[in-house]
């Protein structure tokens, strides 16, 4: 079945369609003789070779430049709807046939891409560990002995043991990250809206995410690029802007020492200790970080109120058949109707908080860095011990789509017994194509192969052809500063901090009066002083909306800063002393304001 000759990667395969190597129709009888002689428990429904080999001929009809998917095979998971084929969740007493595919399989599917197959996964995708199905499931592509990993197994597996380029699996709580980092893959899990979830099975309906394994980032991007469409039918997909990669502030801010988990297993742990290496070798600061705000929301998806949505998904089945389900599954979905809306709205409140402080910390940094998970277990200990286990695998991964967060789960070293590895990139939502890029030169600087067929890790390329956000620096000195009331209209124009510093003393500085208190900068001759301010990078194209929420008598010049840099900032008019208070003894805005 492993025949490392064949490397399934898309651009690989395009090069060598376009160089007539191969064709559709001899990539489809490969990987057919692959399936056919691999595990079974990968799939629950597999799409015969003839219908496969018919939309492969009909390729030959079309121009391969006008489909960035052309002949390239995928799988779906199998709570993912395709046309022709069951529907069923891993619960057959469940299962229909669907009228039409999946939003985004249908989008795929118009880019040239072949469904091959419908993936096994852990029953309703209600775990993290891949062995919570009642049609049997796949082992470790590594390690038949150990988990797959959950719940997106089957889709994981598919793409490590090269039976496919690619692969939808779907991820609420960290179903396409864990996976991935259990078989040497790279798993994206979008912004949240950034797929439709038409077509597809809800666990967490607010949260859930259809996402992609592939095998380097490149391919991740090639799918994404295709799949994030608006779907007017899909009441919580969100349209994504054109993607525009600001200039990296080169600096991933990290877990602390005291904060990071992983029970025990230093093989994992030294794995992260290489990660951080990884970074500071290709040129990144890491900043050690308080992680408790995503650790207490991680905790919040399963001892709070969000089990309830769980439950609201299967209230029928619950109510009907609960003995369809599998035993785990059902005991975990049947506590969900505890919950009631006082406790969903304090936990929503208190969430709401967490992610204003991640917020805070992340403006700081191009992204954040985790473990993807903090160990690997075998089956045989998932199966003694199947809920503390599991629980233990989301440690990282479980407050993602709580707070709203872009992610991408890459490959970062071998254990020694055999096993891989990776790290989770994260970041604000819409940070796809950043994450994207940061993960490609990472996983580059590895010197990994891919999947468990030493598959090759291209060059990092990611974004070359994106264009390059054209921003500005722009100095504040009062309200728009971190955590203060305006500061809201340098962030919502994708304002992102830069450095505290101060001006040259050539300044002196008077608060105005009003709500919000605000300061004025006015330049004198002689006899002025230093006063701290901060820089942001403001996106060129929204100067001038900033510009328009600009009062008199101040505005938007030149201020120059402490060594003679001159930067575009705030200053105030020669009026603005008329009636204010002056403050430049005080030196800074943040003292007068403790002051008040």
């Amino acid at each position: 079945m492993q025949d490392p000759t064949i490397n399934l990667t898309i651009e690989e395969l395009r090069r060598l369609y376009r160089s007539g190597e191969t064709s559709p129709e001899a990539v489809i009888h490969q990987i057919f003789d692959r399936i056919d002689a691999g595990d079974p428990k990968i799939w629950i429904s597999r799409s015969s070779r003839e219908s496969c080999l018919e939309l492969a001929g009909k390729l030959a009809e079309q121009n391969i430049e006008d489909l960035p998917l052309y002949g390239i095979p995928f799988a779906i998971k199998d709570n993912i709807d395709l046309e022709g084929l069951r529907t069923t969740a891993a619960c057959e007493e469940y299962g229909y046939f669907p009228s039409e595919s999946a939003h985004v399989v249908k989008l795929l599917m118009a880019a040239g891409a072949i469904p091959v197959g419908k993936t096994n996964l852990d029953q309703f995708a209600t775990g993290l560990v891949g062995v919570r199905s009642p049609y049997g499931f796949p082992g470790n592509s590594f390690n038949s002995d150990y988990i797959p990993g959950g719940s997106s197994s089957g889709s994981a597996v598919a793409v490590a043991s090269g039976m496919v380029s690619f692969s939808l699996g779907t991820d609420t709580a960290g179903s396409g990250r864990v996976p991935a980092s259990l078989n040497n893959l790279v798993g994206l899990k979008p912004s949240r809206g950034a797929f439709s979830n038409s077509g597809l099975i809800p666990a967490c309906k607010s949260l859930d995410c259809i996402s992609v394994f592939a095998l380097n980032c490149g391919d991740a991007q090639t799918v994404f690029e295709v799949a994030a469409q608006f779907d007017a039918n899909d009441p919580y997909s969100r349209k994504m802007d054109p993607p525009e990669l600001a200039e990296p502030k080169k600096k991933v801010g990290v877990p602390r020492p005291s904060q990071l988990e992983f029970f025990g297993d230093k093989a994992t742990a030294k794995i992260f200790d290489d990660a951080v290496n990884h970074l500071i070798a290709f040129g990144y600061e890491v900043v050690p970080i308080d992680f408790e705000p995503f650790l207490e929301t991680a905790r919040l998806l399963y001892e709070g109120p969000w089990l309830a949505e769980r439950f609201i998904a299967l209230e029928e089945v619950l109510a009907e058949c609960p003995e369809i389900l599998h035993p785990v599954t059902r005991s975990i979905i049947e506590k969900g109707d505890q919950y009631t809306a006082l406790d969903f709205f304090k936990t929503h409140y208190r969430i709401q908080e967490l992610r204003q402080k991640a917020g805070l910390i992340m403006d700081e940094m191009d992204a954040l860095m985790s473990p993807t998970c903090p160990t690997v277990y075998t089956i045989a200990e998932v199966e003694a011990d199947p809920v503390t286990l599991n629980s233990r695998l989301g440690y990282y991964t479980n407050f993602m789509n709580l707070m709203d967060l872009s992610g991408l789960a890459v490959p970062c070293g071998m254990r020694p017994d055999g096993l891989p590895h990776g790290v989770t990139f994260f970041a604000a939502a819409f940070h796809d194509y950043e994450l994207l890029k940061l993960g490609e030169q990472f996983h580059a600087h590895t010197g990994l192969s891919a999947g468990a067929i030493a598959t090759p890790v291209p060059p990092a390329t990611v974004g070359e052809s994106l264009p390059v956000e054209e921003t500005v620096p722009v100095v504040v000195c009062g309200a728009h500063m971190k955590g203060l009331p305006l500061n809201h209209q340098l962030t919502d124009l994708g304002a992102t901090f830069l450095e505290e510093t101060a001006t040259d003393s050539v300044y002196r500085f008077y608060a105005l009066e009003g709500e919000p208190a605000r300061p004025a900068l006015v330049r004198q001759a002689e006899g002025g002083s230093t006063i701290l301010v901060e820089v942001w990078s403001l996106p060129l194209k929204n100067l001038g909306k900033f510009l328009k929420g600009i009062g008199q008598p101040l505005g938007l010049g030149k201020v120059t800063l402490v060594g003679g840099r001159e930067e575009v900032g705030f200053i105030g008019e020669a009026c603005a002393v008329e009636g204010a208070q002056e403050i430049t003894d005080l030196g800074s805005w943040r003292v007068f304001l403790e002051k008040k």
